[in-house]
């Protein structure tokens, strides 16, 4: 199916919806508004199109180095799985080299492939630092996510100022202390 064919039929939803809340798909303000919303929700799901292999490419360096890799404060956008509903953040990454390291910008681009995918933050992080993990073949693997959740701010609970941090810990990062708290300190946590 065609991206167009795609925005097409996901905008007839969108029509609906609008019709189902009570207003008027055709009223001037909304008439563009079930194609243009179909088109965002394509892009802000377009990590169900990307793959791990295709992202990283050939962007694995041999590396003598084999001290901490760390990269801060990446932008997170994601979609809560339960509300579809943005979750907004940073993510931090480290890792611990066993050999091989990976291309900066591959790290933001697994991050947002995975980000941009209806998820929960918790596994979120997972994924990012087991992608890291067999990619790199590192010897350990350290991700924190902190982020503000709409479905918690614009709902339910609405808390303005509530921030949710998870962390997944691997190799290294989960069997010694030290580099753990390397890891903390180096993102200010």
């Amino acid at each position: 199916m065609t991206e167009n064919k795609h925005a097409e039929e996901a905008a007839q939803y969108y029509r609906s919806l609008i019709q189902s809340i009570g207003e008027d798909p055709e009223r001037a303000g909304l008439r563009g508004t079930p194609l243009r919303a179909a088109k965002a929700l394509r892009d802000l799901t377009r990590g169900y199109r990307e793959n791990l292999d295709d992202i990283v490419g050939s962007a694995i360096f041999e590396s003598d180095n084999d001290q901490m890799v760390l990269i801060k404060d990446i932008e997170v956008y994601s979609l809560c799985e339960h509300h579809i509903l943005p979750f907004i953040g940073k993510c931090h990454i480290a890792y611990l080299p066993a050999g091989k390291v990976l291309g900066l910008s591959k790290l933001a681009r697994i991050t947002d492939m995975y980000s941009r995918r209806l998820q929960i933050q918790e596994n979120l992080t997972d994924q990012i630092a087991a992608a890291i993990e067999s990619t790199t073949g590192a010897r350990g693997v350290g991700v924190i996510i902190e982020a503000k959740h709409m479905c918690m701010m614009m709902r339910g609970a609405h808390k303005q100022n509530s921030v949710m941090k998870t962390s997944t810990m691997l190799g290294g990062f989960r069997a010694d202390h030290r580099t753990r708290a390397e890891f903390l300190t180096l993102v200010g946590d």
